[in-house]
């Protein structure tokens, strides 16, 4: 998370999260039979050449012997013992910092590596991931969106907590907007839709989808969108979530010192801070944002088997304007909570789709954004 760890380290990090050197067919083939059984039980065809290969896991297309199209997504061996001894280690040696030098004992050090421990070895847990799927499939029945709005469906019979069967879903990225423009006539309003949906699961959820980079929010191909990928999911607390509400209002009206004391409400901070300053640094970096456009570069095919556009923002570009967003806090002597770091960012993502899809949309006044007027209302679709 951005705003936990140093520029140079989030960097890193994300080159490790978006690709990794394939496993050897056999050594997966191995890992599917001994969770689920023999291949030839359960699928009619697995493809060797997997769709995605990522830190953790790596995916491949099947279809199950029923013939319905699925894909396997098959933890690499050893990682959870891997990450476990480094997680434990990083938490062993925040307790010895803060016994060593009580100064970090007031940034919750190991409080922090606590929480990272426990987040990370969750995305281990397929089942929970699994699970995670079904309760946003839940809410969307629960809010009457399934006609619009969609998650894959589970196969539980071929999941375990190393291995996710799940249904392919077949589209294109939110970015591909020539693509969409072939699917719907109205992409502004497929954005709303998708927007509004996720932002009401935040607030009506116990937690919400925080990974919705373009290649886990799709236009399918019959009109809907579809929410994929749910390892990585965010927590919001009462505090935070208020202030979050405050900080969505104060942007609305661009009022900047409005937004420095929803930030004040929800960070740490032992100092006195100069509102009207951290102010003037927030509207810096909103006038940096608002200059970044656009510009697609290329189109492959996604992780899912989904075809994806390649964008210049959608990775570094997202993570460094988050990345000045947190260096303006800490700079005005606040340590922003883990969850705002994960809502702020899919936040950004949220506001490129925007740039691309529905470039004069204005979100704080159109009467379509529902779900940023009430946490108990239910998402308009608009069609």
């Amino acid at each position: 998370s951005p705003s936990l760890f140093p520029k140079e380290y989030v960097l890193e990090f994300q080159k490790c999260l978006d690709s990794t050197e394939p496993l050897d067919w056999k050594i997966v083939k191995a890992i599917i039979e001994k969770e689920t059984g023999p291949i030839n039980n359960n699928f009619a065809f697995i493809d060797e050449t997997p769709l995605a290969s990522a830190s953790i896991a790596q995916v491949h297309a099947a279809k199950l012997k029923t013939g319905e199209e699925v894909v396997i997504k098959v933890q690499k061996p050893q990682i959870d013992n891997l990450l476990k001894a480094d997680l434990n280690f990083i938490y062993i040696a925040s307790r010895v910092l803060e016994f060593l030098q009580p100064d970090f004992e007031r940034t919750s050090l190991s409080a922090v590596a606590g929480d990272v421990k426990s987040s990370m070895l969750e995305e281990l847990d397929f089942e929970k991931e699994a699970e995670n799927i079904e309760e946003f499939r839940e809410f969307l029945r629960d809010q009457g969106l399934r006609d619009s709005v969609t998650a894959p469906r589970v196969y539980r019979d071929q999941t375990t907590k190393k291995v996710l069967t799940m249904e392919r879903l077949r589209g294109v990225s939110m970015v591909d907007a020539e693509s969409i423009r072939t699917i719907t006539n109205d992409p502004e309003s497929l954005i709303i839709t998708a927007l509004n949906t996720w932002t009401t699961s935040v607030m009506n959820m116990p937690w919400f989808h925080a990974d919705v980079h373009s290649g886990n929010l799709l236009v399918l191909d019959d009109g809907r969108v579809g929410f994929i990928d749910f390892g990585m999911v965010g927590r919001v607390g009462e505090k935070t979530f208020n202030a979050v509400s405050e900080l969505s209002t104060s942007m609305a009206l661009g009022d900047y010192e409005g937004m420095a004391k929803a930030l004040l409400n929800m960070g740490a901070t032992d100092e006195d801070v100069d509102v009207q300053k951290f102010g003037r640094d927030i509207e810096q970096v909103m006038n940096d944002m608002a200059k970044v456009s656009p510009d697609t570069m290329s189109v492959g095919v996604s992780g899912d088997g989904t075809v994806q556009a390649a964008i210049s923002f959608d990775e570094n570009e997202v993570t460094d304007m988050l990345l000045k967003i947190v260096d303006v806090t800490e700079d005005n002597g606040l340590k922003l909570p883990r969850e705002f770091g994960l809502l702020v960012k899919q936040s950004l993502y949220f506001d490129r789709y925007l740039k691309i899809l529905a470039p004069d949309l204005n979100t704080s006044t159109d009467a379509r954004m529902v779900a940023l007027q009430a946490a108990d209302s239910k998402v308009e679709v608009i069609v």
